[in-house]
């Protein structure tokens, strides 16, 4: 089988697989990293959005052979300083926004993704920007959402 090198929060990974699995498979079922979930698997719902490079994507729709050794996955398992959480994490908690929690991995990557966009424009965060977000939570917990990722673009 041939082997794929690229790096998983800030480690180098060499995995022996088929060029045609997608990374989701390769980052849950091989590498043990389970928070990027799996929902679809046809790139809908973005319970596993991830970064790679730091911009968002869902890698339930990336095969693991359009990675190469210089590109950086990001899971929100990477997120965190230590024991210091990212600020996006933290307005989670702040406005106890997870009920399942189930998509809340996903919300969190493209909330800080959609922040940074932002910033590199040079403006504050709107409600249209929000309105952007197409993560799916069948709890329906997008009002505290919307809330903590503005608390937290504050932060950030």
């Amino acid at each position: 089988m041939p082997k794929h090198t690229f790096k998983v929060n800030g480690e180098t990974v060499t995995v022996d697989v088929e060029d045609n699995v997608r990374t989701l498979w390769v980052l849950r079922d091989i590498l043990g990293i389970r928070g990027p979930k799996y929902g679809c698997g046809i790139n809908v719902c973005k319970a596993c959005t991830s970064h790679v490079n730091g911009k968002a994507f869902n890698p339930c729709a990336v095969p693991v052979d359009q990675l190469d050794e210089n590109d950086e996955i990001t899971t929100i398992e990477g997120l965190a300083d230590g024991d210091q959480l990212h600020p996006m994490q933290q307005a989670w908690i702040d406005h106890d926004v997870a009920q399942c929690g189930y998509c809340q991995p996903g919300q969190i990557m493209a909330a800080i993704d959609l922040v940074r966009r932002v910033r590199a424009e040079g403006r504050s965060i709107t409600e249209d920007d929000l309105d952007t977000l197409r993560n799916i939570c069948r709890c329906g917990t997008y009002p505290r959402i919307r809330q903590a990722i503005k608390a937290a673009a504050a932060k950030m």
